[in-house]
């Protein structure tokens, strides 16, 4: 890899100092980090790659026709319904989620099923599943004491299973754990803004997730900061890489990456001062397998091989390219890129407040744009701040 490692001072912790007030703020792996229990927290990549590879082990995919499921309200349990699936020897249990699935896919409010009893719902889905106008259905089964419908989707359902990505992510991360230069992060300390990257992998630091229904893992470079430039008071503006990828092989959600550079991750794992933000889902149709391979794989192990060099050199341009002089440029510059008159205002004096200077240059206007962009409280008009202002940056390098 060709990176360069910054020698820098340190405090006593390992850490360094960071300013979080520019850049976009992430809070993707924060929800994750808020929603998961403790059963679906893991301390390394290898510790997860395991559970999901068990879980995957001990399922199986098969076509069958719709019309030919049968639905019963079981006897023993009178509120649990069983399904007998053609070829499967003993009934299969449909869990929440795959009977949500089961429900949409015959056109039945799922919601409401649930309300009913179980003799009732189960005529209700019978008759869905025998009306059905699509004739196939793949369902994925797993045995664990008993068979268990995990998902049940189109016979075209492209899925590339969980313990894919996390095998991907391993061949550059090995056991996530600090073996290789990519790990779990570390933590910001609000108190001293010093960002130590040397903090030991527990429940509640860790930022690798498996449910029954979906992996989510997010590791970072913070041993080795980038620096791109300086702050106003002289001292390097420090950024490190960072990656999450997501996945569902019950198709819950798509498959994903998301590569980008930050400055800091806190306590709740929200994502601070992130720059060059990028992202790529891949739907589980039918060649999903074949586009993982081709695009999502090689797209992670070049990002993890990448040279920081471009980077810098977009950064230092953008601070470089002076846009404007006078207060009627600047006001000119933002209205002919089509912020609204209170935008503008606002992007003017955080600017200057933040850097003890009016805007000037590209870099200038970016930070200016989201930081706004972070105080709008509905997502829209963030994301399209945050996305002008990531226009900005790249037409700038």
């Amino acid at each position: 890899m060709n990176m360069q490692v910054l020698d820098m001072p340190r405090d006593r912790s390992g850490g360094y100092k960071v300013d979080v007030s520019r850049g976009e703020r992430i809070g993707r792996v924060s929800s994750e980090w808020f929603s998961r229990p403790a059963d679906e927290r893991f301390l390394s990549l290898g510790a997860l790659r395991e559970a999901v590879q068990a879980r995957s082990d001990r399922s199986r995919t098969r076509v069958v026709e719709s019309a030919l499921i049968h639905v019963e309200a079981r006897r023993e349990d009178p509120e649990r319904l069983a399904l007998i699936v053609p070829g499967a020897e003993t009934p299969v249990l449909p869990t929440h989620w795959s009977f949500g699935q089961l429900a949409s896919l015959v056109g039945a409010p799922a919601a409401y099923l649930r309300q009913l009893p179980a003799p009732l719902a189960a005529i209700n889905l019978q008759h869905g599943l025998l009306t059905h106008r699509a004739e196939q259905v793949k369902t994925y089964e797993a045995e664990n004491g008993r068979v268990e419908l995990r998902a049940v989707t189109g016979p075209d359902y492209g899925r590339i299973y969980d313990h894919e990505l996390v095998e991907a992510v391993q061949r550059i991360a090995g056991n996530g754990t600090g073996d290789t230069r990519w790990k779990v992060p570390g933590v910001l300390d609000w108190s001293t803004g010093i960002y130590n990257p040397r903090v030991d992998v527990t429940q509640d630091t860790t930022t690798l997730y498996a449910s029954d229904r979906d992996v989510f893992l997010f590791l970072v470079d913070d041993l080795n900061p980038i620096e791109a430039g300086r702050l106003p008071d002289g001292s390097p503006d420090l950024f490190f890489r960072g990656f999450y990828a997501w996945n569902s092989e019950v198709g819950a959600k798509t498959l994903g990456i998301a590569s980008f550079y930050l400055r800091a991750v806190c306590q709740n794992r929200n994502l601070w001062g992130v720059e060059q933000f990028e992202e790529i889902s891949i739907r589980h149709s039918k060649y999903a397998a074949n586009r993982f391979a081709a695009e999502a794989a090689p797209a992670l192990n070049a990002f993890a091989d990448s040279s920081a060099s471009a980077f810098v050199a977009g950064i230092r341009a953008a601070r470089e390219r002076i846009v404007a002089r006078t207060d009627e440029d600047r006001t000119d510059f933002l209205r002919r890129r089509g912020f609204s008159k209170a935008d503008t205002g606002r992007i003017i004096e955080t600017v200057l407040a933040e850097e003890g200077h009016p805007p000037a240059s590209i870099f200038d206007f970016v930070q200016g744009i989201t930081a706004v962009a972070r105080d709008k409280p509905h997502q829209d008009a963030r994301l399209d701040l945050e996305g002008r202002a990531k226009k900005l940056l790249d037409r700038a390098a």
